[in-house]
C-alpha cells in the first residue's frame, strides 16, 4: 500500500515561504509538478536532485489530485 503524502509533503513556515515542500526539504510539490509538465520524466528529475524518492514524487501527484478534488467539491 502507497504512504500517504501527508507523510511526505508539509507545510513549514520557516521553509519556501511555507508552499508544501518535500520531506523538510527545500524543493516544493510546485517545483516537482513544473518539471513533470515541462516534460522531464520521473527519472530525470530523480537523476537530477538524487536525495528525491520515486515515491516523493508520487506524493506530488497525489497532493495536487488532493487539492483538485477539494477545489471541485468546494465550487460544486
Amino acid at each position: 500500500m502507497p504512504t500517504p503524502y501527508q507523510s511526505i509533503i508539509s507545510l513549514e513556515p520557516g521553509i519556501r515561504s511555507g508552499k508544501p515542500i518535500i520531506r523538510g526539504k527545500r524543493i516544493t510539490v510546485y517545483d516537482v509538478l513544473s518539471y513533470l509538465a515541462a516534460g522531464m520524466t520521473p527519472q530525470e528529475i530523480l537523476d537530477d536532485f538524487p536525495y528525491l524518492t520515486a515515491e516523493d514524487i508520487r506524493a506530488c501527484l497525489s497532493y495536487a489530485a488532493d487539492r483538485e478534488r477539494h477545489l471541485l467539491v468546494a465550487h460544486a
